[in-house]
């Protein structure tokens, strides 16, 4: 299928093949039919990709400053290949689409064929979260429905804004938003004040019943509305424009009347002047989005709604409420229209969005060739001349990867040894990352149902690096279908998943099971066990990891998806101490920090002893400061302390004091896929035993159930 992207390094807007996406549990696989281009956030991203670097950092300072601190910790190098890698991906442009549901869940009400809208982006099928769509009523049109998304944005500011019937409320700024604002305030009751530079948008405001300002004919807008409300102020503003000075939200200000409210919905300076809201004891709120819901993942991605009784208009009945004015007749969108082209066209239609007369620009997908359900899970070759059967060549390992996310196309692909890994299909849910990294990194095809390759005899080993609930799960099928394995940490998210492993593994011994522990690999470890082995005696390792804290709401967090950061991470320690020990991990203990620093479970220690007197505490901490080193290794062992700090300076205090730097970081990534892609060629044992793989998880796993119940009694 077909789906439209933004590079936001180069600004290149493309129309590019991608995968149909796969449709999971509680979401809607759907055929577009129409979609509307947002004027206001794709060309701002389109400008965005367009600038240069120093544009792009003057445009998001916060950014910048990130970036400065990780040149401190992880060093230049390091830091260019991160931002390098995140301008390099591409994005999905849209939020506005119609189309005909091909799947959904059998309690979601929407048989195949049904008419629904949805946030889902410019793509011939989209998989979207249920709770994202509504249906469409039967004499509402495409077309018309196409607007329900950009008209749900401006009702939620209605709905902040509170009007009652008979009020005065100013709309600044008569974009698409701005404009179906006006009629939903109309239909209201509301006296509504449209101000806009554009006399054609002024126009179709009158039109709609509003009074209207022009700005580009030097009215002052605060006399205007005085005089519009007889010198009493206006009700309310509702801010649908963007401008980057403060201006515009002094202005409004002086718009209103005394507790007059302010929503804002567009994007303006704000360094709010006390004096404007102080005397007048003015509101001020900024509006998000569609409605409740909005970036919830509970809502958005596991289903769970809001009760009505107590969120009355979440993002999805915004939606409904939308399309029922349109039903209603009391919103009309077909003025709005400006530009109709082809979806095979689209790539005209954005070289239209600087046209100053361009509004609303729809798309049309007009007949799908073929069945919805015949596109479904394919794998779309990416070579000019289709997809090509490759028997095995020599010693050339022949890999697919299910999973191509930012780890993946940043770190695994680069790292691989390309002259004896061929690359054969990649597979992503969406389909659009997939896409990107085939062309990228040269794999022949590409697919979003993972059953491709698992049922590929000539695949070799697949590459797991989904999300973290799902390993335990494709590492069975893979070892299942006889796939070599290499999945990303963690192995398993509980002792069952890990029994469930295990067996698939011992059912299966000529396939090899790899774990990303990346870390035993790195140069500054090689040379630390190297160096520590010159005088075996027992050791005393300390590894502390300043983490940094994310917010509760990353799906790392999550215990059903991410497993919580002990095992999603501070896995590769636990998997560290057990390397520099040498010997198996004979008792486990978790220790959770107390209060509100550690109610997230990501600051906590763990204590390892050793079958051989050896001993290891882990700080993986969240509660730092970004200025100390990520992560530091001390090993103290023979009257000498061995000391790592961040992958970049290793050095040796007492003994002979042996140091090693590197340029830049190196935590072993390179190394890791070189030995894995050399045993598969040598037929030599997993460079990491399956019973250190076992015994690390299962620390792990241990250590974080302790964790937990410190945190919350009897959960783990």
């Amino acid at each position: 299928m077909k789906q439209i992207l933004q590079h936001l390094g180069s600004g290149e807007t493309m129309l590019v093949d991608v995968p149909c996406p796969g449709r999971r549990a509680g979401y809607a696989l759907s055929e577009t039919t129409r979609s509307l281009v947002s004027l206001g956030t794709e060309k701002m991203l389109i400008d965005f990709g367009k600038g240069n670097l120093l544009a792009k950092a003057r445009s998001q300072p916060d950014k910048v400053k990130q970036v400065l601190q990780k040149i401190k910790t992880d060093g230049l190098l390091t830091t260019i290949d991160a931002v390098r890698a995140k301008l390099d991906a591409p994005i999905p442009l849209g939020y506005c689409n119609v189309g005909q549901v091909l799947e959904a869940d059998a309690s979601s009400g929407f048989p195949t064929g049904t008419r629904i809208i949805s946030n889902g982006p410019h793509a011939e099928v989209v998989a979207v979260p249920e709770n994202l769509t509504a249906r469409i009523p039967e004499n509402v049109t495409d077309e018309q429905a196409a607007f329900t998304v950009v008209g749900a944005i401006g009702l939620q500011g209605i709905r902040l804004l509170q009007p009652t019937l008979g009020e005065r409320i100013v709309v600044s700024g008569l974009g698409l938003i701005g404009l179906l604002s006006v009629q939903i305030l109309r239909a209201h009751g509301c006296q509504v004040m449209g101000i806009d530079f554009d006399a054609r948008k002024l126009k179709l405001a009158r039109q709609f019943g509003a009074e209207t300002v022009d700005l580009s004919a030097g009215i002052d807008p605060v006399a205007a509305t005085q005089e519009w409300t007889h010198g009493v102020g206006v009700d309310g503003v509702l801010i649908t424009a963007s401008a980057k000075g403060d201006e515009l939200i002094h202005q409004v200000a002086n718009m209103c009347r005394k507790r007059g409210r302010i929503v804002l919905v567009g994007v303006v300076g704000l360094n709010l002047q006390r004096a404007d809201f102080y005397e007048k004891e003015l509101s001020f709120q900024v509006s998000c989005s569609y409605g409740p819901g909005r970036y919830d993942d509970n809502f958005e991605k596991r289903g769970l709604d809001y009760p009505i009784g107590y969120v009355r208009w979440t993002e999805q009945r915004n939606f409904q409420a939308i399309l029922q004015l349109l039903a209603d007749g009391k919103l009309n969108v077909q003025p709005l229209i400006t530009h109709r082209f082809r979806f095979d066209d689209a790539l005209q239609a954005y070289a239209t969005v600087s046209d100053p007369k361009a509004l609303g620009l729809l798309l049309d997908y007009g007949e799908a060739e073929g069945s919805g359900s015949e596109k479904l899970g394919q794998s779309i070759p990416t070579t000019a001349n289709g997809p090509l059967a490759i028997p095995a060549v020599g010693d050339q390992v022949r890999v697919a990867f299910i999973g191509a996310g930012g780890f993946t196309t940043r770190t695994l692909l680069p790292s691989l040894p390309s002259d004896s890994v061929e690359l054969r299909t990649i597979v992503s849910n969406q389909g659009v990352s997939a896409a990107h990294a085939a062309k990228k990194f040269g794999f022949r095809s590409v697919a979003s149902d993972p059953a491709t390759v698992l049922a590929d005899e000539e695949v070799d080993a697949l590459f797991i690096t989904t999300p973290h609930h799902m390993h335990a799960s494709m590492v069975c099928q893979g070892l299942a279908a006889n796939k070599h394995v290499f999945v990303e940490k963690p192995l398993a998210l509980d002792e069952d998943e890990l029994r469930r492993v295990q067996l698939a593994a011992e059912e299966h011994p000529s396939c090899m099971l790899m774990v990303g522990f990346n870390r035993r690999f790195s140069p500054h470890m090689q040379a630390m066990q190297q160096w520590l082995n010159a005088t075996p005696t027992t050791k005393a390792i300390v590894i502390t990891v300043n983490a940094g804290a994310i917010p509760a709401d990353h799906w790392t967090q999550d215990p059903a998806v991410g497993g919580g950061r002990i095992l999603g991470e501070a896995c590769h320690f636990v998997d560290l101490a057990r390397y520099l020990a040498g010997a198996p991990i004979e008792s486990t203990a978790g220790f959770a920090v107390g209060g509100n620093g550690g109610r997230l479970g990501d600051c906590a220690s763990i204590h390892l002893g050793f079958s051989d007197g050896s001993i290891a505490t882990i700080h993986y901490l969240s509660n730092g400061s970004k200025e100390f080193p990520k992560e530091r290794v001390e090993v103290f062992a023979g009257s000498r302390v061995v000391v790592c700090d961040n992958f970049r300076k290793t050095r040796e205090i007492g003994g002979r004091g042996r140091k090693l730097s590197t340029r830049g970081q190196n935590k072993g990534h390179r190394e890791e896929l070189a030995e894995f892609v050399r045993a598969l060629r040598s037929g030599d044992a997993s460079p990491i035993p399956l019973a250190e793989l076992l015994e690390v998880t299962q620390a792990t796993i241990e250590a974080n159930e302790q964790i937990c119940s410190q945190i919350s009694p009897g959960v783990g």
